[in-house]
């Protein structure tokens, strides 16, 4: 089974302390409770990250949908970022669902060497989610792994949750998001070729192929900040189906600032910083015009503020 072989494939040289978790986004819960993997794993251990390519709940229920903060490539890298050693992103698929939380257990042991599982406030494994902290702690006792559980992060009172943070971006509080995530929420994509209206309107725009899991925030104007290989640039990005022009499809175009030069087939990644306002429906093209042009000097305005002490 596949999921059998990507623990397999994993083949550490040295014993590991294990977490398991979806760590979408990696936010700062999941980074404080990475803290408490490394401090929890000895220095002739390796720390590892068993995380999931898809959502589990998807499986378990069809009719549950999610869009993702992260793709499994920048969670990788985030979670590494953490000073993980190991990760290994799993396809959590129906036969998965149904494994035992012995058998699971048995898993990771033969094949990552664990020696310690540290488990988040809500984490448990197997069928049904029977494996809680109680009946890990002896699976442990038999198979030589111990188990730490670590307590909820909490951000004002509440927890820390990556549904919170979707909310917060659906809703277009970007601020509140980059809060909780504790970075800049992140859409990484190609620049495509589009209909270029905007150049038509003099303000040439990046049209961005976004992977469809994503999440993507509420329809409007965001400033942001463009990496462009390896440069920061501003941004004024808009996400929405440009009503001004009976459009549909929803579409993520940034115009990058002080910037000049061909950007077709290049990856930019848009690192957001605040929403400036929703999207509107002008009477005529003059209209539209005058907003993009205040909407670029509140840009300007927003990041040059931060431009000194923020440096994601």
């Amino acid at each position: 089974m596949k999921y059998r072989q990507q623990l397999a494939d994993a083949a550490p040289e040295r014993n590991t302390i294990v977490t398991i978790g979806v760590f979408d986004g990696v936010h700062r819960g999941h980074c404080y409770l990475l803290s408490e993997l490394l401090k929890a794993s000895p220095q002739d251990h390796d720390t590892a990250v068993v995380t999931f390519i898809n959502h589990p709940a998807s499986i378990i229920n069809p009719d549950f949908k999610v869009s993702f903060l992260t793709s499994t490539s920048q969670k990788v890298e985030l979670l590494k970022d953490q000073g993980v050693k190991i990760v290994i992103p799993l396809d959590f698929s129906k036969s998965l669902s149904e494994v035992a939380a012995r058998d699971f257990a048995q898993m990771l042991v033969d094949s990552l060497n664990m020696k310690g599982l540290v488990l988040g406030p809500d984490c448990a494994i197997g069928r049904n989610r029977e494996g809680d902290a109680d009946l890990l702690e002896k699976l442990g006792l038999e198979m030589g792994f111990w188990v730490k559980t670590v307590t909820p992060f909490t951000d004002d009172g509440r927890t820390i949750r990556s549904r919170v943070i979707r909310e917060s971006i659906s809703n277009g509080d970007i601020v509140q998001a980059n809060t909780l995530l504790g970075r800049h929420f992140q859409l990484s994509g190609t620049v495509i070729h589009g209909d270029k209206r905007g150049r038509e309107l003099g303000f040439p725009t990046a049209n961005l192929s976004i992977n469809n899991d994503l999440l993507l925030p509420c329809d409007g104007i965001f400033a942001a900040w463009a990496h462009i290989n390896g440069k920061r640039y501003m941004s004024a990005t808009s996400i929405g189906i440009r009503p001004t022009f009976g459009l549909s499809e929803r579409l993520v175009e940034a115009y990058i600032l002080d910037f000049s030069g061909d950007l077709y087939g290049q990856n930019i990644d848009l690192k957001f910083v605040e929403r400036i306002r929703g999207q509107e429906a002008f009477p005529n093209i003059e209209s539209l015009i005058h907003q993009v042009n205040a909407d670029v000097t509140n840009t300007r305005a927003i990041l040059t503020a931060l431009e000194g002490a923020d440096s994601d």
